[in-house]
C-alpha cells in the first residue's frame, strides 16, 4: 500500500488533511468521521486510511474515538449485523469461525521479506513484492457494500514510554468489538504523538462471507509486512489471524524491541501475595492451553495479564506491563471448582463475546466446564448432534478445543491495581512453561540467570494443542513460547534476553514448571489447583524466605516446605510419597531432551550462542554424574 505515500502533494495545508488524501474519502465518510481523522494532525494516519480505501473499496468509513458512545455503537452494530448474537445473560454474545477458522494459521501467515533482507530459514517468509501483490489482489474490493472501521488503540499504557500507538482498519465489528475489550483506546494518544510515523498500522477485510462468516478459506492470509510495521490480513475472522494488535503485532514489537533495547514476549504477569501484605510480580511463558492463563488468574492472587508483556529496565529494575488489558482465553476446562475467578465473570451479567462454545437456549457450553453438555445445539458446524460428522468422517465435538471467550480485564474481581501503571511493576520472577508428560518436574529454579534462559526458556518444549491448525499431541520446540512470532533470527532473539538484564545488579529469579506430568497409569501427578501452591513456593524463593535442594536441571523444592505450603494454600495434605513421586529426577527423560534440544541448536539454528551450548553440556554432565552415582531415577531424598 504505496501508491499514495509515494507521492508528494504541494497543497498540504498546515491545518487540514492533504486534498489527495481527502478526496479519497470523499463521499464515504461522514462529517463527523472526517473531523475525528481531521483532528489529528498524522499524514501518515491519513495516507493509510486513504490507501485503505482506495484498495478495498467500501461503502462507508466511520471513524472511532476514545468515547464510550462509539465504542457502544461497535457493540450495537456487531449484533445487528450478525456477527455476534445475544445470549439469555445480559451483555454476553457468542460468534463462530468457519469450520476451517479455528485457530491461528501458521501455513498462511508469512513475513513479507525486502530485496536483500534476510530472515531465519525456521520463519515462513515470502518475498516482499510478491506477497504484497498476492494479498492485496485477495484485499481488492473486499470491503465493496460494507462499512470501513478505522480504530485506534495503545500497545501498553497510554502516556508511557512503553505504550505503542496503532491503527487498525477492518470490515468486522465482531474483530473490532473484540479490540475493544482488548485494548486500551488510542484517539488520544494519536492526538498526543502529532504527526509521528512510529505506530504500527493493520488491515483486515474478513472477504467474502456467507453466513456471517468468512467463505473462503483457501484463500486466506495473514501477511507481515515488518519492513513497513504493517499487517494484512484477508478471508478470516478468527480473532489470532484478525485481531491485529495480539500475536501479530508481537512480530512486529519483538523486531522494535531488538533495534530499541527492550524486550518484546509472549508472557502473562500476575501478582503473588507474600507474608505482611507485599506483592511479588511474576511474568511467564506458557505455549497455548498449557496453564498460561489460570496461573495469571489463580484465585487469592493478582492479574495484571496473561498473554503479552513489555520489558523495560527503568530506574534499575526490571519492569514489565501488559500490553493488553484484557483477555482472549481458552474456554475449554475452564470450571466452577478450578476456576473460580474467571467462571464468575462468564456466569454473571457483563461483556463477554464467546467463540465458538455449543449454544443452547440461549446458553454457552464448552468441554470440560464441568457439567453434562447438551445432545443437540447450534455450534460453528451449524445445527448440531451427537455424532455428526464433517466431511471427512470425523466426528464434530460440541464444542471447540479452541472455543474463546473474550473479556475486559476490568471484570475481574482481582484485577491489579498497577495494571495502567505508566512504568509498569517491578519483576521478581520469570516462569517458563509447557505441556510436558514424562520428563521435568512440576516446579524448579535455574541456578541463575543464564542458565534459565538458556536450558529453561531457550530449551522449551511442549505437546501441541487445539490452539494451533494441525495435529494434537505431537512435542514441538518453541523456546521463550514465542518461536512462531520471531521476526528477527533466533540466537540474536536468545542473546537480547541473556544480555537484558546487565545492567542489573539483582536480576529477576527464573523457574521451570511443568503442570502435565503423568504416572506410569498415565494419570496427571498434579493437581489443576497445585499451580497455587508452586507459585507460592516461587515467591518465597525470590524473597529469600525458602530453602532448596541442588539437582542437575535446577534447585528443588524441600518437601517439608511444600508440606506445609500445601495445607496453608489448598487445604490439602501433601505426602511424602506425592512429592518423591512428582520430584523424581528421571535422567533418561532428561538427556533424551537435551539430545532433541542440541540437535536443533547445533544443526537448524545457524547463529546459536555458544553459552547456550555450554549451559547445556553442564546440565548433561550433572546428568550423567548422577546416572552413574544413583541410577536412572531418582528421588528427590536422596539428592
Amino acid at each position: 500500500m504505496e501508491s499514495v505515500l509515494a507521492s508528494n502533494d504541494p497543497e498540504k495545508t498546515e491545518n487540514s488533511m492533504d486534498k489527495k488524501y481527502a478526496n479519497a474519502l470523499k463521499g464515504k465518510i461522514d462529517a463527523d468521521s472526517m473531523k475525528k481523522l481531521d483532528a489529528l494532525k498524522n499524514g501518515m494516519l491519513h495516507a493509510f486510511v486513504a490507501e485503505a480505501v482506495e484498495l478495498c473499496q467500501p461503502d462507508s468509513i466511520k471513524v472511532f474515538d476514545d468515547s464510550d458512545a462509539d465504542a457502544d455503537y461497535v457493540r450495537k452494530k456487531a449484533v445487528e449485523l450478525g456477527e455476534e448474537k445475544p445470549l439469555a445473560i445480559q451483555g454476553h454474545t457468542y460468534h463462530f469461525d468457519g469450520m476451517a477458522d479455528q485457530g491461528r494459521d501458521k501455513e498462511v501467515t508469512r513475513y513479507l521479506v525486502p530485496p536483500g533482507d534476510s530472515l531465519d530459514k525456521t520463519l515462513n517468509q515470502i518475498g516482499r513484492d510478491e506477497g504484497l501483490a498476492e494479498v492485496r489482489s485477495l484485499l481488492a474490493g473486499s470491503m465493496e457494500g460494507r462499512q470501513m472501521i478505522v480504530r485506534l488503540f495503545c500497545l501498553g499504557p497510554t502516556n508511557s514510554p512503553f505504550g505503542i500507538p496503532c491503527a487498525q482498519i477492518t470490515d468486522s465489528f465482531y474483530v473490532s468489538h473484540s479490540e475493544d475489550l482488548l485494548y486500551r483506546r488510542g484517539y488520544e494518544e494519536f492526538r498526543r504523538i502529532g504527526d509521528s510515523d512510529r505506530f504500527f498500522r493493520f488491515l483486515h477485510s474478513a472477504g467474502r462471507m456467507e453466513n456471517m462468516v468468512s467463505a473462503e478459506p483457501e484463500k486466506k492470509r495473514i501477511y507481515i509486512d515488518y519492513s513497513r510495521e504493517q499487517i494484512y490480513s484477508v478471508n478470516t475472522q478468527y480473532a489470532g489471524n484478525t485481531v491485529g494488535l495480539k500475536k501479530l503485532a508481537l512480530r512486529l514489537a519483538i523486531r522494535k524491541a531488538d533495534r530499541e533495547g527492550w524486550l518484546a514476549e509472549h508472557m502473562f504477569a500476575m501478582g503473588s501475595k507474600g507474608p505482611g501484605g507485599r506483592i511479588t510480580y511474576f511474568c511467564g511463558a506458557f505455549p497455548s492451553a498449557c496453564g498460561k492463563t489460570s496461573t495469571a488468574m489463580i484465585p487469592g492472587e493478582t492479574i495484571i495479564g496473561d498473554d503479552l508483556a513489555y520489558f523495560r529496565i527503568i530506574d534499575g529494575q526490571l519492569r514489565a506491563v501488559n500490553v493488553e488489558e484484557g483477555i482472549f482465553g481458552i474456554i475449554q476446562d475452564v470450571k466452577a471448582k478450578d476456576d473460580p475467578v474467571i467462571w464468575d465473570v462468564l456466569t454473571r451479567p457483563g461483556e463477554v463475546i464467546f467463540s465458538n462454545v455449543l449454544i443452547k437456549d440461549g446458553r454457552p457450553y464448552w468441554l470440560g466446564m464441568g457439567q453434562d453438555l447438551p445432545k443437540d445445539g447450534v455450534n460453528y458446524s451449524g445445527p448440531w448432534t451427537a455424532g455428526k460428522k464433517d466431511s471427512s468422517g470425523a466426528e464434530i465435538l460440541a464444542a471447540h478445543k479452541n472455543a474463546r471467550y473474550t473479556i475486559s480485564l476490568r471484570a475481574i474481581a482481582n484485577m491489579d491495581s498497577q495494571l495502567d501503571n505508566p512504568k509498569g511493576v517491578p519483576v521478581g520472577g520469570i516462569i517458563y512453561g509447557g505441556r510436558d508428560s514424562d520428563t521435568s518436574v512440576p516446579v524448579q529454579q535455574a541456578f541463575d540467570w543464564t542458565h534459565g534462559i538458556a536450558a529453561y526458556g531457550a530449551s522449551l518444549e511442549s505437546e501441541t494443542t487445539a490452539a494451533t491448525i494441525g495435529k494434537e499431541g505431537v512435542r514441538t520446540f518453541n523456546l521463550m513460547s514465542n518461536l512462531d512470532f520471531l521476526a528477527i533470527p533466533v540466537g540474536r532473539y536468545i542473546l537480547n534476553n541473556l544480555n537484558f538484564v546487565k545492567p542489573l545488579s539483582t536480576p529477576p529469579l527464573v523457574f521451570a514448571v511443568n503442570y502435565f506430568l503423568r504416572g506410569k497409569d498415565g494419570k496427571f501427578l498434579n493437581g489443576m489447583r497445585d499451580k497455587a501452591v508452586w507459585i507460592k513456593w516461587m515467591e518465597l524463593r525470590v524473597n529469600g524466605q525458602a530453602d532448596a535442594i541442588k539437582a542437575p536441571t535446577g534447585q528443588i523444592p524441600k518437601y517439608e516446605d511444600i508440606r506445609r505450603l500445601f495445607k496453608q494454600v489448598l487445604d490439602k495434605d501433601y505426602s511424602r510419597d506425592d512429592y518423591v513421586t512428582q520430584f523424581t529426577i528421571r535422567v533418561p527423560e532428561n538427556l533424551a531432551k537435551l539430545d532433541r534440544i542440541e540437535k536443533i541448536y547445533r544443526s537448524e539454528i545457524t547463529d546459536t550462542p555458544p553459552v547456550v551450548l555450554e549451559i547445556l553440556a553442564a546440565q548433561r554432565k550433572r546428568l550423567d554424574d548422577l546416572k552413574t552415582a544413583k541410577g536412572d531415577y531418582v528421588s528427590p531424598l536422596s539428592l
